[in-house]
């Protein structure tokens, strides 16, 4: 295509985009170059807001063969940098909220990418069933974005990661292909697993616009619990125990050390301290299950008594109602905005196979404790898969600007001893920008070279949110 200005070019691309979907005046640009924590800022030379996939794939072959980089963005509510555009236009699902079809029994539920996660999660309570994908920002997720990233959550122990919620797929490729893959099939031996390649991909290699996505029965019924523990160790017990006596009831079981509660009881002041004294380690767990709730009440209670009786545990609260166990997920939801209040927070988003939970949490508290004395270690998260949040808090007489400019010494011991273990330094936000450099550091380099191979089989001209998750060689072609 001849070389065009860049006034006829925003002309094609609002003309392409219809009415109401294109955006350029900086006001209503500005909340789609911006991420969540406020740690990039990015630019574009617009916003394309497509209504429908038709429409989204001649937006994305008119940017193939003009040159335009494109970053795909769902409800821009991603931590490591994905979804902050660095030129070119920002393309966005967000008008892009049909459920196309609910099939109760194929246990399936097909909608657009720009679909809210709660929506979704609404759309199949109303049906009867469950959509079990559960995120603290499920109001403004999309599931666009939560399959791209293969978002995690807080109920992967039962039901698995966005990825394995997924039976089919539509995407749209970089020259405005469109791979139609919305099969709601549980075995399909016909080729390559194509959907795998965009789920975890973060926009590079394709844009995912549907989904067909799996439904479960809605349980009979839901128990939630804090439990009061003196140590890591005492946690990875419990969880042995629940899980020999429950027998796949367990649905949640995160933990909460002894700073992330102090520091979320202090920022919410209406919510009163659940135990006299705060644990050293909270459990918050969750057991769904489709029997009646006395009789899981009955072998909830039987499992924890031992628990007590063997002092496997301090204390315990089961809910009495839905309002207390909605009090429960507050606190443990909360903590990020607590550390946003109380200053800098370095952040890591770690792995570990679960039966080194215990071992990691001990051990990097007291590796950074001894870097820096007094840095406050904020650690919670999906002890049930592996999946910790490692956060440090500024010391509370330090700048929050030269504690946050230890953020690559920081992660570099925390990474260092998370790969040591086997395990990983991103576990469900995904790598983005933020992680490139341990893409590089860690990663097999034989992997490496493989996903460099589909980029550029995929995205010949590095248009697809050029810059996030594959770290380009020197010969990879730049971005215009």
């Amino acid at each position: 295509m001849a070389k065009i200005s860049e006034h006829d070019l925003i002309e094609r691309l609002r003309q392409l985009s219809g009415p109401n979907g294109w955006l350029d005046d900086d006001q209503s640009v500005a909340p789609y170059t911006e991420e969540t924590r406020g740690l990039w800022h990015g630019h574009c030379i617009g916003v394309a807001r497509p209504e429908n996939t038709a429409q989204l794939a001649k937006i994305m072959a008119f940017c193939q063969q003009s040159g335009i980089p494109v970053t795909p963005q769902s409800g821009n509510s991603g931590l490591v940098g994905g979804g902050v555009p660095k030129g070119g236009i920002v393309l966005s699902l967000n008008r892009m909220q049909k459920i196309r079809a609910l099939d109760t029994e194929n246990n399936t539920i097909t909608v657009d990418a720009g679909c809210i996660l709660s929506d979704v999660q609404n759309a199949a309570r109303d049906a009867g069933k469950l959509f079990p994908l559960s995120l603290a920002a499920e109001g403004s997720c999309r599931i666009g974005g939560n399959l791209s990233t293969n978002a995690g959550g807080v109920q992967v122990l039962k039901y698995g990661n966005a990825r394995d919620l997924a039976l089919g797929l539509e995407v749209v490729l970089a020259d405005g292909q469109i791979w139609n893959g919305l099969k709601g099939l549980r075995k399909d031996n016909t080729g390559y697993d194509m959907k795998h390649l965009f789920m975890g991909s973060e926009g590079t290699l394709g844009i995912i616009t549907g989904a067909v996505l799996k439904l479960y029965p809605q349980p009979k019924s839901t128990i939630t619990a804090l439990i009061a523990l003196s140590s890591t160790t005492q946690a990875m017990d419990l969880f042995k125990l629940l899980n020999d006596h429950l027998q796949g009831m367990l649905s949640a079981f995160e933990i909460i050390n002894k700073n992330s509660m102090e520091m979320t009881l202090e920022f919410m002041q209406d919510v009163k301290p659940p135990f006299e004294n705060i644990p050293s380690a909270t459990i918050l767990l969750e057991i769904t299950s489709g029997d009646d709730e006395q009789s899981v009440q009955e072998r909830l209670q039987q499992t924890l008594m031992s628990a007590l009786e063997n002092n496997m545990v301090e204390d315990v609260i089961v809910a009495q109602n839905h309002t207390q166990a909605n009090t429960f997920w507050t606190i443990r939801e909360a903590i990020p905005e607590a550390q946003k209040v109380n200053g800098g927070s370095i952040k890591h988003d770690v792995a570990v196979p679960i039966s080194k939970v215990a071992a990691f949490m001990d051990e990097a508290t007291r590796r950074v404790e001894a870097e820096m004395p007094g840095i406050r270690v904020i650690a919670f998260g999906h002890l049930g898969d592996g999946n910790i949040h490692f956060n440090l808090s500024q010391p509370v007489d330090m700048e929050r600007e030269k504690f946050m400019d230890q953020w690559d010494h920081f992660s570099d011991m925390v990474h260092a001893l998370v790969m040591s273990m086997n395990g990983s330094f991103s576990a469900e936000h995904g790598v983005g920008t933020l992680k490139i450099k341990d893409v590089v550091r860690y990663n097999d380099p034989v992997g490496i070279e493989l996903m460099r191979t589909l980029k550029r089989a995929l995205d010949p001209d590095n248009i697809l949110n050029p810059g996030k998750v594959i770290p380009p060689p020197s010969e990879e072609p730049e971005p215009s």
